[in-house]
């Protein structure tokens, strides 16, 4: 036989083993059964709709909850908070890149020498990040609502933030140890990613899950959450020095950005907000968005100043 002619069939057997080779996509979300849309594949909707698919420019039906309302996860599947300790999450490029495998369309392709790694074959900008410095923080926020069809996008509290997200397939997220307990039928809670401009387009990620809060000591409710304000120092946009005073303390909403409608956040296309100190995010639980966490909180502004944390002892139950 020629060279060229078993060249023709090994491109053409190559060609087929592809089609039976997992879709590796080059976005993230976090996986997990609690999650609205968990099973939801490519063919579910008209168009790529996939938890790990970047929103942008859609409508609010289409971007709230991923639009996945429709898509509940299983009674009894619920993401447990402990307070005052980490929650794990999983983050992937890929269901088949995480614990949950078994129910992935491609089954498992977790990578075995790197149990951490986000996206198994391919290379960190192709889940936009150059690089660990060039990370941008993620953020889980919690709604005290058990109906997820009641819940608006102002009912969201960013309660943590991991700076380094999505760096690793295992993320904690550290929640305050004063989370109160949450209604009955748990929770709404959902993680937010916004990535690096460097890295991609104005893309939006947002997977919303069931959640209860564990271990709870305390009944002082979450203050009304604010929109987050641009404050820390911004090099990249020519800003060399933070202006403490125009940040927004206490209790803040995750970031709606760069959608056909219903934004919080307006900024362009080469200054996207995150969930870092840029925007008054420290990395970790943020043990400031309790109603009485501030004796004295001033409204932002870039001459406002700072506000005063209430350093009464809290009154823990049990």
């Amino acid at each position: 036989m020629s060279s060229s002619r078993l060249f023709t069939l090994f491109s053409a057997a190559a060609l087929v083993g592809l089609q039976f080779l997992p879709t590796v996509t080059s976005h993230v979300a976090m996986w997990h059964p609690s999650m609205w849309g968990f099973n939801v594949t490519e063919q579910t909707f008209p168009y790529d709709n996939r938890p790990v698919s970047p929103l942008i420019n859609y409508t609010f039906e289409q971007w709230w909850f991923h639009g996945h309302l429709d898509h509940p996860p299983n009674d009894g599947d619920i993401f447990q908070l402990p307070a005052g300790q980490a929650a794990t999450t999983e983050l992937g490029c890929n269901k088949g890149a995480t614990t949950f495998f078994a129910s992935s369309e491609g089954g498992d392709i977790r990578n075995a020498s790197n149990p951490n790694d986000v996206c198994p074959g391919s290379q960190p900008d192709e889940y936009h990040t150059r690089g660990f410095d060039d990370l941008t923080g993620c953020a889980l926020a919690i709604a005290y609502n058990s109906d997820a069809t009641q819940v608006k996008p102002e009912d969201f509290t960013v309660f943590s933030v991991n700076q380094t997200c999505v760096w690793t397939r295992f993320t904690d997220f550290q929640v305050p140890a004063r989370m109160p307990a949450c209604p009955p039928g748990g929770c709404t809670c959902a993680w937010f990613w916004i990535h690096s401009p460097d890295s991609g387009g104005e893309q939006n990620y947002m997977n919303g899950f069931k959640c209860n809060v564990t271990g709870s000591t305390s009944s002082v409710a979450l203050a009304t959450p604010k929109v987050p304000r641009r404050c820390g120092a911004d090099s990249a946009n020519g800003k060399w020095h933070a202006s403490p005073g125009n940040c927004t303390y206490g209790a803040k909403q995750p970031f709606y950005w760069f959608q056909a409608e219903d934004n919080n956040m307006f900024e362009g296309t080469y200054a996207p907000p995150f969930y870092t100190d840029l925007y008054g995010f420290k990395d970790g639980q943020q043990d400031d968005i309790f109603e009485d966490s501030y004796s004295f909180l001033p409204d932002p502004s870039p001459t406002a100043p700072l506000p005063v944390l209430n350093t009464t002892e809290p009154i823990l139950l049990g």
